[in-house]
């Protein structure tokens, strides 16, 4: 359900992030402005936008007439004034710190009923975000997404040392609206929960190739036709406890002293990069990609998430 405190959502910084906010807010009948940098690049990202609906018309998700409504809801500028009436908005722009701050100021001077500053930063903790803010220090938070985000239901969410924490909760409660499952951090880390919990998992599987143990087709089967499934369903705190922590405390004792701890990438990874195998965008990375059928790896991709898009979209 919309809120009634937020008519207007800004997003500043399109892409694949910026577009896919975009989805979400106009797709519950948020009205949404896009700033952009470059006009010229408006109609590409009015069609990643169209793109994404289309996919979900495919899907059977909504009807062919339902964009055409969403679209109503959408607007792109290059004049951060644009913003002015905004209630909240998401900065999207690349992981450069003096960027942001820039884009922080812009904000303080020219929006004056802002609620909430989410950034979708992956890697910035809050405190370097808003050291440089005056009048919103106390309103710029983390509001980490997975891609694509309205297709990925769940956030991240933190704040900072001078952050207030009704701006966090005012957030949670917004993404809740956008049938988002957000959490909320008791403090910064880098890297969150997400990322830290995800390259966890490929530092060791990364590890498992260094060690001579298996290789990337190996690992990526135990993947999917193992663990992987039942986490879609249950988490890994439910499964442990009901598998008895006697047990859980042996198989700790046993394997983590053999388990991965290397600080930064190993060979695996910094020999593909100083060949110029970069995965799919060059052809080869762990795998050749030359001839996979990109499509439909990209409907493998998305398949797990269509059934989290059931939302109560604009009738007009």
């Amino acid at each position: 359900m919309k809120l009634d405190s937020v008519d207007h959502i800004g997003i500043i910084g399109a892409g694949m992030i910026g577009d896919s906010l975009a989805v979400l807010a106009t797709g519950h009948g948020y009205r949404a402005t896009c700033l952009v940098r470059r006009a010229e690049m408006i109609p590409e990202y009015k069609k990643i936008y169209d793109g994404y609906f289309r996919q979900m018309i495919e899907q059977g998700l909504m009807p062919a007439e339902q964009l055409s409504i969403c679209e109503r809801y959408l607007a792109y500028t290059t004049d951060h004034r644009d913003l002015a009436d905004c209630d909240v908005i998401f900065e999207c722009v690349p992981e450069v710190l003096d960027l942001k701050h820039e884009i922080y100021a812009r904000i303080e001077e020219t929006c004056p009923k802002i609620k909430a500053i989410c950034s979708v930063s992956s890697s910035l903790v809050p405190d370097r975000l808003a050291e440089k803010a005056t009048k919103y220090k106390d309103r710029i938070i983390i509001t980490h997404p997975f891609n694509p985000a309205h297709m990925v239901p769940f956030f991240e969410l933190c704040g900072g040392a001078a952050t207030d924490p009704a701006v966090l909760q005012f957030a949670k409660e917004l993404l809740e609206s956008l049938d988002r499952r957000p959490v909320v951090l008791k403090k910064p880390a880098p890297g969150f929960i997400g990322n830290r919990l995800q390259f966890a998992l490929w530092r060791e599987a990364l590890n498992l190739i260094e060690s001579g143990i298996a290789d990337p087709r190996d690992i990526d089967t135990c993947l999917m036709y193992s663990f992987c499934p039942r986490y879609t369903s249950i988490g890994i705190f439910e499964h442990f406890d009901n598998g008895d922590l006697t047990l859980n405390m042996r198989t700790c004792d046993a394997v983590f002293p053999s388990l991965s701890n290397m600080a930064e990438a190993p060979p695996a990874v910094t020999d593909r990069v100083g060949r110029g195998d970069l995965g799919a965008k060059t052809g080869v990375g762990f795998y050749d990609w030359r001839s996979v059928d990109m499509e439909a790896y990209q409907k493998r991709v998305n398949a797990p998430y269509w059934r989290f898009i059931d939302w109560d979209m604009p009738k007009e």
